[in-house]
């Protein structure tokens, strides 16, 4: 190929002899068959290996992932086709790195602007897609949206014809999944009437709709057909792709089952909005992101730690995010096993009547009322001294506690949300997810207990002292009282068990699922406002309680 080019050049140049012309002949050769192999080595996945591809698109870093396993799908069903992803000045270099490890073609585009005015805000670069019409260096492209996945071999679409879309609704073509054969002059005639063809979603879709606007009406493709019939055939402008190679999981949710046989399913797409299959609590809502998981766990190390779609900065977050909760945790907890540790040490030093007396206290008030803790007798004194105690109770605690109780489980909820990584793998995502939920909420929630808890004992030192003071002593009243642990516990329970529900029992309908969540976090919420408010009532007679055994003791100090 190069001889005829070096022979061009060597007549051009004025060389004195016939040995020279062979010397720079040689030279200019060696030349030209070290720069072919710099570019093969350097450009590695990048060159053109077929005149038929696969192509996708790819705006940032977000629909990596997707990218990513989308490719493994589609070389899983044995395809040789070039893999082109199309990337903007949005995608990383390490992204782009990634792409072409995993063995994409990457190609750098410019963004074409949006020109309608009344648009999504997500929908300014989505005019780009236009730009698969003019991959003339392919003969056939077929282009996936990120957020589709192949489950069986479609290399029967490089058959179609001109353009090929599925057909959504009965009358709109869907453009995640096309057959485009590429023509510049197609291009160039979009290009012209951007500006004025109507896009009733503000996006390419829209525009594809208004540009093939008899496209309900073509015939739907036939793979199956003999390519003599087909030949034989006038050659269409458009054909409408079944539903196999482009099932919406969205209506899939809406019938708990695919419109189509599932043994034929070729294409899946999701999309449910903001629902994409990398996010991880998608995995808990939608059934058909089973399969899209199983293609991901499969994914090669392409790169150093990118093994089953990890990623290694959001690794890093994940074992930090792991580990601080349980630090915390840790730190809160020493004092109080202090503590505890001397009451042991104190009652191993008293008399094992005083022993058996206090275990019989503690298993006797687990389940009484929370003002039951005042007094451990049933004289009238001590009535008397317990109705005391409970007129001392704001009207307006329980409702405060209520209303305080929820602010902290939405603000843990919330916080946690935003924290945990999206695209991390779903058990991982919803073990962290918990994890900070749990601890985020009983810091919050005991923070304002403890509250309650000084507020009850300055109450307490405010009171007048109408009691005679006798002071009843009760060895190791000190001790943590189970009820907190009762109550964190049942709502840790029903916090797990009210998504888990629908997955244990195999319920796969979104709306059933959502459905048996809610009853289980109308449960939920019952019994955390029952918590609420019962510990509340604990801490603040507590706080009283602890404040008047000092006004007691300080009492008989000053009457010895």
């Amino acid at each position: 190929m190069f001889a005829g080019r070096i022979e061009k050049i060597g007549e051009q140049m004025e060389l004195g002899s016939l040995e020279n012309r062979r010397f720079w002949t040689v030279v200019l050769l060696a030349g030209l068959v070290i720069g072919q192999s710099g570019v093969s080595c350097g450009a590695g996945s990048q060159a053109q290996t077929s005149s038929e591809a696969y192509v996708t698109l790819l705006y940032g870093d977000e629909f990596l992932l997707g990218v990513r396993v989308l490719g493994k799908s589609i070389r899983d069903t044995g395809s040789k086709k070039d893999l082109v992803a199309l990337v903007s000045d949005g995608v990383s270099d390490y992204a782009q790195k990634l792409l072409k490890a995993d063995g994409w073609i990457v190609e750098m585009i410019s963004l074409l602007a949006n020109p309608n005015q009344i648009r999504p805000t997500r929908f300014w670069g989505v005019y780009t897609k236009l730009k698969i019409f003019n991959m003339t260096n392919y003969k056939k492209v077929v282009y996936l949206d990120a957020d589709t996945i192949v489950v069986k071999s479609i290399e029967d679409l490089f058959q179609c014809q001109k353009f090929c879309a599925n057909l959504k609704h009965s009358e709109r073509l869907n453009s995640g999944v096309m057959v485009v054969e590429p023509s510049e002059k197609v291009f160039n005639d979009m290009m012209s009437k951007v500006n004025t063809l109507f896009s009733y979603t503000g996006g390419d879709q829209g525009f594809l709709n208004s540009y093939y606007a008899e496209f309900p009406n073509a015939h739907v493709f036939d793979p199956d057909l003999p390519a003599n019939v087909r030949s034989s055939q006038p050659v269409p402008d458009m054909e409408r792709l079944s539903t196999l190679y482009n099932a919406d999981v969205g209506l899939y949710m809406l019938a708990n089952k695919w419109m189509v046989d599932e043994s034929e399913l070729r294409i899946i797409h999701y999309t449910l909005g903001p629902l994409k299959p990398w996010d991880w609590w998608t995995a808990w809502l939608l059934k058909p992101v089973d399969v899209w998981q199983n293609v991901r766990e499969q994914l090669p190390e392409s790169l150093p730690g990118t093994e089953r779609g990890r990623n290694p900065v959001d690794a890093l977050l994940v074992y930090f995010l792991f580990v601080l909760p349980l630090v915390c945790v840790l730190i809160c907890f020493c004092r109080p096993v202090l503590q505890t540790r001397e009451v042991f040490h104190s009652l191993g030093r008293s008399s094992i009547g005083d022993l058996i007396r206090h275990l019989y206290y503690q298993f006797s008030s687990a389940g009484a009322l929370p003002y039951a803790t005042m007094s451990s007798s049933s004289s009238p004194h001590s009535t008397h001294q317990s109705s005391s105690a409970l007129q001392k109770v704001p009207v307006y605690l329980p409702g405060v506690s209520i209303i305080m109780c929820f602010l902290a489980a939405l603000l843990s909820f919330a916080f946690a949300l935003a924290i945990v990584p999206r695209q991390v793998m779903p058990w991982t995502g919803l073990f962290l997810m918990y994890e900070w939920t749990f601890v985020l909420f009983f810091v919050m929630f005991g923070g304002y207990l403890r509250l309650v808890y000084a507020w009850g004992r300055t109450v307490g030192a405010r009171s007048s002292l109408q009691e005679s003071p006798t002071f009843h002593s009760r060895k190791g009243h000190q001790l943590a009282d189970f009820s907190g642990w009762y109550y964190g516990l049942g709502m840790a329970f029903l916090a797990v068990a009210a998504p888990s529900l629908p997955c244990l029992l195999g319920i796969t309908a979104l709306f059933l699922r959502l459905g048996l969540m809610v009853v289980g976090g109308i449960v939920l919420a019952s019994f955390m406002t029952h918590a609420a408010e019962r510990l509340a009532i604990r801490s603040f007679l507590r706080g009283l309680q602890d404040r008047d055994h000092l006004t007691r003791l300080r009492s008989i100090w000053f009457l010895c």
